[in-house]
């Protein structure tokens, strides 16, 4: 399995991860023994590097993650980087039920939690979910450099944060790595963020390198998305938007044809050669995509192919935002 160093503190990881989030919620129906056994494929072929939150559930998959590892039998916990994640705090049922919260207080409250959960002394990486508009991130930072020093928590990193926010939670402690969503048709991160993270010694984590399933070619019509999904309430996804899209998913089945590989190994190796800097993270609950995700670190894309790709999804193609207008107004802070 190809490694790479993510950021400069001394993390490594390997050049791919596996998002563990839609396997205990979000895109619908759960099936704990399937996801566990994805996970323990994911680690038996190398795949060391796993994310998950403790807002996914809420809570459970911490709990899924944490038990799959400890019950891996190919190797050891200290083989595995598990990243997580804490500051969103579910209020209800639904998946816009939410609060930011970065106060130290809940920082340290949240650590303690996701330790209990997970089973684990120390958390390799630990990501403020979202930054806390009422909270400084110098305070938030702060306390998480303390989980640092505590031994709670090995490295630390941002998740949708914005350039300037970057660059002063970097001056209190220093910031591993930033997690954001990067793919073909999500581009935002170029627009300052990956600028920012070299600038820094920053590495940077792609999670929804698949655009959220739609790269893939697996959805054909709106009705292909189960009414549990809540990719139903995302605007891509809807109406117009989703037949606009569409064209844009058939030209990359196109490319993808023509390379000999799949649409998603495509959209993958897209993004691994964006820099070496740059971790992506697909998630899957299933075995059978969880191998093809991983037949994407053999494609490699000639200058010429990047060209074509950046030809037909160039900044801006997408049609809508990639969050529900509510949901927007929390990233890129």
């Amino acid at each position: 399995m190809q490694t790479r160093n993510l950021g400069s503190q001394g993390l490594k990881v390997t050049a791919l991860g596996l998002g563990c989030m839609g396997m205990s919620d979000f895109y619908g129906s759960r099936d704990d023994a399937e996801s566990t056994a994805t996970i323990h494929l994911a680690l038996d072929r190398g795949l060391r590097f796993l994310d998950t939150a403790d807002m996914y559930g809420p809570h459970t998959n911490e709990v899924l993650v944490g038990k799959a590892v400890k019950s891996w039998q190919g190797g050891h916990r200290d083989d595995v980087v598990i990243a997580t994640k804490f500051g969103i705090v579910r209020t209800g049922e639904g998946p816009m039920d939410r609060r930011i919260d970065g106060s130290a207080k809940y920082v340290k409250q949240a650590c303690e939690g996701s330790l209990q959960r997970l089973g684990l002394d120390t958390i390799d990486l630990y990501y403020q979910h979202r930054v806390d508009p009422n909270t400084p991130i110098e305070e938030t930072v702060s306390a998480m450099a303390d989980l640092v020093r505590e031994g709670k928590v090995r490295y630390i990193g941002l998740s949708e944060a914005g350039p300037e926010t970057i660059r002063r939670a970097n001056k209190v402690h220093p910031i591993t790595a930033v997690q954001t969503e990067y793919s073909i048709w999500t581009r935002d991160p170029e627009e300052g963020v990956l600028e920012t993270c070299r600038a820094l010694g920053i590495g940077f984590v792609a999670y929804s390198p698949l655009g959220r399933g739609f790269l893939t070619g697996e959805f054909k019509s709106w009705e292909d998305i189960p009414e549990d999904d809540y990719r139903k309430h995302h605007p891509r996804f809807a109406g117009e938007n989703f037949q606009k899209n569409l064209k844009l998913v058939k030209k990359i089945e196109e490319l993808a044809e023509n390379k000999g590989c799949s649409s998603a190994q495509l959209a993958i190796a897209w993004v691994l050669a964006q820099g070496d800097d740059i971790v992506p993270i697909p998630g899957t609950k299933r075995r059978k995509y969880l191998e093809q995700n991983l037949g994407a670190l053999d494609v490699r894309l000639t200058a010429a192919e990047l060209k074509a790709i950046e030809a037909i999804a160039p900044k801006g193609t997408v049609a809508g935002t990639r969050y529900p207008e509510s949901m927007m107004s929390t990233v890129g802070r």
